[in-house]
């Protein structure tokens, strides 16, 4: 009786232990957002037409999906803020869940578009709130993009055809852009910028065209697509060291070309497994 006993002891133990290693060894749920910036303050490279986020029927729509991320149940949402900055924007938060926010800024910033516009304010805030989320989670920081040096590289090496090329990719994605939003709602545009498709095509850019820039002996091209991939790796890095041991389920919402290489390392990362945007608005 004593040995059945000790047996059962064992065999109890050898479970927990198991659970106890499957549970720590569950990927995290990273719903990955990427959107272009809703107050499209003209910083890159590719120049496009504004979408007006403040419409009623968008305003609609951002409640329709702040409520569908609700329904994720996120135990963290991570922003491209700089995280040096975290403090103003943990600030500004606090305003929102008093809900004077708006106010706060239309006195502060009356000129400034960024502070009603931004997805951060109007779409993660929004969500984090409904969330029930204390904070929202600031991850961004800089590099070098040296798109000037670039062009002179390409020049120097007599690289006319890629020259031609690079411009050429900008001008498809401007014109297919302001295409899109002439004719599609905010919720259709998200999902058309969270397709693999455009986040390979994206990606795709900076390996065909702009790593291949410059003579022999001149890395400027590999150096600019080096930064770019150091940023994101360390934004990346920000959202690994902040997400908890309890976390289940994290919502990331960056600009598109962000959470194009995201994708690419979270499905590297043996911790997190992507969820798609598709997939938490097409939810019965």
């Amino acid at each position: 009786m004593r040995k059945l006993n000790l047996l059962l002891i064992l065999f109890f133990l050898n479970s927990s232990k198991e659970a106890l290693a499957q549970q720590s060894n569950k990927e995290k749920e990273v719903l990955l957002i990427g959107t272009f910036h809703f107050n499209n303050p003209g910083a890159d490279i590719a120049q496009t037409d504004k979408f007006d986020v403040l419409t009623e029927k968008t305003q609609k729509e951002l409640d329709i999906i702040a409520q569908r991320i609700k329904a994720f149940a996120p135990d963290k949402i991570f922003v491209e803020w700089d995280y040096n900055d975290s403090n103003a924007l943990d600030s500004l938060y606090a305003l929102y869940l008093e809900n004077k926010y708006f106010d706060y800024v239309e006195n502060k910033y009356p000129k400034k578009t960024f502070y009603k516009e931004n997805e951060i304010f109007q779409l993660a805030f929004r969500a984090a709130k409904l969330s029930g989320n204390k904070k929202v989670y600031a991850i961004d920081t800089h590099t070098e993009f040296p798109f000037d040096s670039l062009l002179i590289s390409m020049d120097r090496a007599e690289q006319t055809e890629l020259r031609d090329n690079i411009f050429k990719r900008i001008k498809e994605f401007e014109d297919t852009d302001n295409e899109n939003k002439r004719k599609y709602s905010l919720t259709q545009l998200l999902l058309e910028y969270n397709k693999q498709a455009n986040r390979n095509y994206d990606l795709g850019s900076y390996i065909t065209m702009f790593n291949a820039a410059g003579m022999a002996n001149d890395f400027t091209g590999a150096g600019l697509v080096a930064n770019w991939y150091k940023r994101n790796l360390l934004m990346y890095s920000f959202v690994q060291k902040l997400t908890e041991r309890n976390d289940d389920k994290i919502v990331i919402l960056l600009g598109a070309g962000h959470a194009a290489l995201f994708k690419h390392f979270i499905d590297l990362d043996e911790n997190f497994k992507v969820v798609e945007l598709s997939d938490i608005l097409n939810k019965k």
